[in-house]
């Protein structure tokens, strides 16, 4: 693993962020998407800025995201220590919380490190799914 631990692992799940404020929604059958191009926040061993876009999909139910609140959610993941797979997950339950959506969709499309580039997607509702057998 060298030198990653459970702490490491678990920065930032759990650190206060604004709150995502919402408004009522008028219509049904349409799909929302939230694009957030310059998404930052920072990796809880090295301490260096990971950057990447993060899109939200969704389809609202009764609420809708207000827009100015959640930049400033979106903004204080810039000081936080977080994996980018617990931050797009982290999202995922933070605006399923909230919002309470008939689905959502985050993919976190993370910045070239190393030569390798990452793209994470969460999906509510969660799925259990099946690992593939040991080879």
């Amino acid at each position: 693993m060298s030198g990653y631990t459970k702490a490491h692992a678990k920065s930032g799940t759990e650190v206060p962020l604004p709150i995502i404020e919402t408004w009522p929604n008028l219509y049904r059958g349409y799909e929302i998407q939230i694009i957030w191009p310059e998404f930052t926040s920072v990796c809880p061993k090295t301490g260096l800025p990971d950057f990447g876009t993060i899109t939200v999909r969704y389809l609202p139910d009764k609420l809708c995201l207000e827009l100015k609140s959640l930049k400033y959610y979106q903004l204080a993941y810039r000081d936080i220590g977080i994996f980018y797979e617990n931050a797009v997950n982290r999202i995922l339950d933070d605006i399923v919380r909230t919002v309470r959506p008939i689905w959502a969709e985050i993919k976190g499309e993370f910045n070239l490190r190393g030569g390798m580039r990452s793209i994470v997607t969460a999906r509510y509702p969660r799925r259990s799914l099946r690992r593939p057998p040991a080879r």
